[in-house]
């Protein structure tokens, strides 16, 4: 029997993190997931409950403290990590903060949850990623790469890190077998749009918005053997955003 392959997944209560746990279950994957929420009793999955661990990732301390609860768990062997959590904060009635207005608490709590998370956890889980020849996928975005009506400077350049940072861990954990990439969406239908979306679909040469399943199927790719040549790389999932 082949043995059943692991993901770790962070950020999994919905949107992309939730199409992800789906796409990876039905493939008959175990999956670990961290959330600072608990364990989402509106869409659960089988064996989920015991496999989500509660974790606070803008809690440096807590992150780290984390590493030896999920090593444990894991049992010598991860085949996959997708950093997918992340946080945006929003001003007065929703609005975009800027470089100017972004309070720098709140600047340190998002580069913990979108840029220092994922390190310390490829980090600390080396020995199992090597161990499996894993893959790491972080997830970056559209907003990495240019300012964003709705997105502010903090999640946008905490985004710009992770892409670079990706290209160093591709660098780094390549000698150990293990693969790391990103994928960077842009507007995907989840509870996170802001009103206004509309305007920037318009404008997008596919003339949609995406579904979370389109995002789960490329990172799907980029753990699997389908990309076994692929590291260091950011694939775009945007419609053309970019262009």
């Amino acid at each position: 029997m082949a043995e059943q392959k692991t993901l770790l997944l962070t950020g999994a209560s919905r949107g992309i993190g939730h199409a992800t746990v789906k796409r990876f279950a039905r493939e008959g994957w175990r999956i670990l997931t961290c959330s600072r929420h608990p364990f989402p009793e509106g869409c659960p999955w089988g064996g989920g409950r015991e496999d989500h661990i509660e974790i606070d990732l803008a809690d440096p301390a807590a992150t780290m403290a984390a590493i030896e609860v999920i090593r444990a768990r894991l049992g010598g062997k991860l085949h996959a990590l997708v950093n997918n959590a992340g946080i945006s904060p929003k001003g007065q009635g929703g609005s975009r903060l800027n470089s100017i207005d972004t309070d720098l608490r709140d600047w340190g709590k998002v580069f913990h949850v979108n840029f220092f998370a994922p390190i310390v956890l490829a980090r600390g889980l080396k020995d199992e990623l090597s161990a499996a020849k894993g893959a790491v996928v972080n997830v970056t975005s559209i907003a990495g790469s240019r300012v964003h009506p709705f997105a502010g400077a903090a999640y946008a350049t905490s985004k710009a890190a992770l892409k670079a940072l990706t290209r160093e861990m591709a660098h780094d954990f390549g000698p150990l077998g293990v693969r790391v990439n990103a994928i960077a969406p842009g507007e995907i239908e989840t509870s996170i749009l802001s009103p206004g979306t509309e305007k920037i679909v318009e404008g997008l040469p596919l003339r949609r918005l995406g579904q979370p399943s389109e995002v789960a199927d490329v990172i799907w790719f980029l753990c699997t053997e389908a990309s076994s040549y692929v590291t260091g790389t950011e694939i775009e999932v945007n419609a053309g955003q970019h262009v």
